[in-house]
């Protein structure tokens, strides 16, 4: 039975609650941040490498991301970023070096150990241009026309209405400016029998649509110059997937051609509205 909006949301508030409180070792070790550990190894399913980027704070990297979309984002001094779901901050910190002393970056997260977690860091090293502003990415918690980046990192999947997030981000984003956003998204549709695990889903894989539908609602909502800017396969070990499906049906989704990837997606809100004619 297909989990109601409120029920989602409240089973991430509580799982990411936990994930703030465990170590970056735990998380990389589990099913993207599930709370409890998913193999003997320690397997790095989703996150990519921050260390060598300006302006990484290792205590603020929780391993929960899927790519590096502040690598890509084209960020310049002096700009407004905003991060949706920053977590305890990591690409908030990372934002904050590109846009120097006179820019600012608000992160806005759901969970409220997160956000504690983040402005803890953010005064341990004195930023006073990096926010932390709880609330919920289908509802930004800022007012419109006020970034010029928006990005955000293995987050939107976990949120049931993906449309009314790319909504809020058209509304936020100054025109003429854009995004970019790293996510998960699916070819081919994943056993029933994952989609039901509540741990996954709160672990990025199961909230996951597919890679045609997210895309057709970046284009729906009026963004242009869309632009997938780097993208890569996610293997899960069978030592993981064996907790949740058997091993036929390891063996059938393996030779089915479903895929999960991790895919950093650009795009630009256009110098006016869609269909007022002023461009």
């Amino acid at each position: 039975m297909k989990q109601k909006d409120s029920e989602i949301k409240a089973l991430v508030k509580e799982k990411y609650g936990q994930i703030a409180n465990q170590s970056r070792d735990q998380n990389l070790s589990s099913c993207c941040g599930a709370a409890s550990s998913c193999g003997n190894d320690a397997y790095v399913i989703m996150a990519d490498d921050y260390s060598t980027l300006e302006g990484y704070n290792s205590d603020a990297d929780l391993g929960l991301g899927c790519g590096l979309p502040t690598e890509f984002a084209k960020i310049r001094e002096g700009d407004t970023v905003i991060d949706l779901g920053s977590g305890a901050g990591n690409d908030c910190f990372v934002a904050r070096k590109f846009v120097g002393a006179n820019g600012k970056v608000i992160g806005i997260d759901f969970t409220d150990a997160m956000i504690s977690k983040a402005r803890q860091h953010a005064e341990k090293v004195g930023f006073n241009n990096v926010e932390f502003r709880q609330g919920d990415i289908e509802e930004i918690p800022a007012t419109a026309n006020t970034a010029d980046v928006v990005i955000s990192n293995c987050v939107l999947n976990l949120v049931p209405d993906k449309a009314k997030v790319f909504s809020e981000i058209f509304r936020v984003l100054k025109q003429k400016k854009h995004f970019s956003i790293s996510d998960i998204v699916l070819e081919g549709e994943l056993p029933d029998n994952l989609k039901e695990v509540a741990e996954l889903y709160a672990g990025c894989i199961s909230g996951a649509i597919q890679r045609e539908e997210y895309l057709s609602i970046i284009k729906q909502t009026g963004f242009t110059n869309i632009d997938i800017q780097k993208e890569k396969k996610i293997s899960i070990p069978d030592d993981i997937l064996i907790q949740y499906i058997s091993q036929d049906e390891i063996e059938q989704w393996r030779s089915s051609g479903v895929g999960i990837y991790s895919i950093t997606v650009y795009a630009e809100k256009p110098c006016c509205e869609p269909g007022s004619g002023c461009c």
